[in-house]
Parts: C-alpha cells; sequence; structure tokens
C-alpha cells in the first residue's frame, strides 16, 4: 500500500488543498461515506463555488480517481478503518489556510463530526451520518444493510463490493427501477469493511476510533440531515446523533428530514433539494467573503 505522502491520490488532495488557498475564499470540504468515490461531491461542489466559497473534494486515503479504475483495483480500498481515515482528512484540513465547512454523507457524516469535534472547522453538516460510540438504535433495516459486509468476518481486512440489489435496498430504494440501476453504474465502487465493524462493535468497545467529542466548546454549528425513507441510517440513528451532539451548549445542533428520500439522497435526482438546505444553514453562519 502506498504511504499517504506517495499516493497518487494524496498527491491529488493536496492539489485541491493548495487550490482553495489561492482562491483566498472560506473552503468546503465534502467528505464521502462508503461505496462513493469524491466525484459523487462533483454537482455540490458546483453549486458552492458559485455561491463565493471553495470546495474541496479529498478522498480517502488511496481512493481512485474514476468508477472504472475502482472496479478495476478493489483492494485498493481494503484495510481502511476509521481512525486513520479521520485522522488523514484533519491533516489535510490542517493544511487549509482558512477554517473550513465540512459536509459529509453517510461515514463522511460521522468524520464530519469527528473533524467538528476537534475544532477543525467553522460549521459542519453530518448527512445521513453513521453511528458513533453512545448511538445507541439499531433499526433492523440498517442491520440489513450491515450485513452485506459483517456476514463474513473476513470482510474485516477485505474491500467488499454491493450487489445491485444490496444497493437498490441500502441506497436508492426511494427512486425507480431506471434511476437506481443509473445511480448503481455511475457511483457504486467497493468499500471498506472495517468500518461498518467498528461500528458494529462502537458500543462494547472502550477503545473504540468511533467517537465523537460533542460537548467541545469549538466545535461549531452543526445539523444532521436525514431522509424520510433512508434504510441504512434511518430518522433512529441520525436523532439519537442529534441528541448527543445537542448537549453542547457552546452552539447551534439542528436536525431536518428531508421528504421521501432514502441514503441516495446526495446522488439522485432530489440532490439539489438536498444542497440548497445544505447551502441555507452554512450561509446562516458563514459568510464566505469574510
Amino acid at each position: 500500500m502506498n504511504t499517504p505522502s506517495s499516493s497518487p491520490s494524496y498527491a491529488r488532495d493536496l492539489a485541491e488543498i493548495e487550490g482553495a488557498n489561492a482562491t483566498g475564499r472560506v473552503p468546503v470540504v465534502f467528505i464521502h461515506g462508503l461505496w462513493l468515490l469524491p466525484t459523487s461531491w462533483e454537482r455540490w461542489a458546483a453549486v458552492f463555488e458559485e455561491a463565493g466559497f471553495a470546495p474541496v473534494l479529498p478522498g480517502w486515503p488511496d481512493d481512485p480517481e474514476t468508477v472504472e479504475e475502482a472496479h478495476a483495483h478493489p483492494e485498493v480500498f481494503a484495510g481502511k478503518s476509521v481512525g486513520p481515515v479521520a485522522d488523514h482528512f484533519c491533516d489535510l484540513i490542517g493544511a487549509l489556510e482558512r477554517k473550513p465547512v465540512v459536509i459529509g454523507h453517510s461515514f463522511g457524516g460521522l468524520i464530519t463530526q469527528i473533524v467538528a469535534g476537534r475544532g477543525l472547522s467553522r460549521a459542519s453538516l453530518a448527512i445521513g451520518p453513521a453511528p458513533f460510540r453512545g448511538v445507541l438504535p439499531l433499526p433492523l433495516s440498517s442491520l440489513r444493510v450491515a450485513s452485506a459486509v459483517l456476514g463474513n468476518p473476513a470482510n474485516y481486512h477485505r474491500a467488499v463490493p454491493l450487489t445491485y440489489d444490496q444497493f437498490r435496498y441500502a441506497f436508492a430504494n426511494a427512486v425507480d427501477e431506471r434511476q437506481a440501476q443509473e445511480l448503481y453504474a455511475t457511483f457504486a465502487v467497493p468499500a471498506p469493511g472495517s468500518p461498518l465493524f467498528q461500528a458494529a462493535a462502537a458500543n462494547i468497545n472502550p477503545w473504540t476510533e468511533i467517537k465523537v467529542d460533542t460537548t467541545t466548546p469549538h466545535r461549531g454549528p452543526l445539523l444532521v440531515i436525514s431522509g424520510e425513507r433512508d434504510r441504512t441510517v434511518p430518522w433512529a440513528i441520525a436523532n439519537a446523533s442529534y441528541r448527543r451532539q445537542s448537549r453542547n451548549t457552546h452552539t447551534v445542533t439542528e436536525i431536518t428530514e428531508i421528504a421521501g428520500r432514502g441514503h441516495s439522497l446526495t446522488i439522485d435526482h432530489g440532490w439539489r433539494e438536498v444542497a440548497d438546505t445544505a447551502l441555507a444553514f452554512v450561509r446562516r453562519f458563514v459568510d464566505p467573503a469574510e
């Protein structure tokens, strides 16, 4: 495996950071979750750039450039656990000259909250965020999604793709068949198995990497966004994450639900509604020209 400093993906991420620094604008860092790549955020990046921000789309360590490369070399995803991945994003954010807004989806939403808990973001949005230690609900639909990985203990060290049927259930249940097929072909890639094992054990492992500092006074405003029909991270999980975060008395914590939307809410036909919801929240607290 490439070390971060020698990885082509790391060089690409640094170029993103340098580009954002050169603009002098407030950066917005987008963090994807499992089974997606940074390219899943490209339309969002255009929206935030038009609004005056400097979008940054870094990947997880060793992320390929394209979906085609990801399927050709799935082994690059194996062995990625949440702690080092979160440190990777924190290191990249530390290279920004201006404190960013951070937006993440699914496990990217979990990492967004870890970043916020370290005081590295000026505002944060966690969309369908994976649960952290202290978030207790385990809805049956979430267990079914996780079973695609957890059903085989050897998957802890593997890269695991979703079949179309698994993707349809986990991501694309709120869109029609044609769009589900299109989303699967356009966006779905293998993912490391270890984060799901880590999440499953987070509440019984006192040394887990799946933990968030929810009380720091340096967190900044946080919005949790939930899709009404999300099976992977249903309202019960999103709301439990919000309740834990809302104990922070130093800043704003909010939650909103997007009607009729599943876990694919950041990439499907209704992505713009979610992006506009996120942008409206950010604009309440951050002036891109400040």
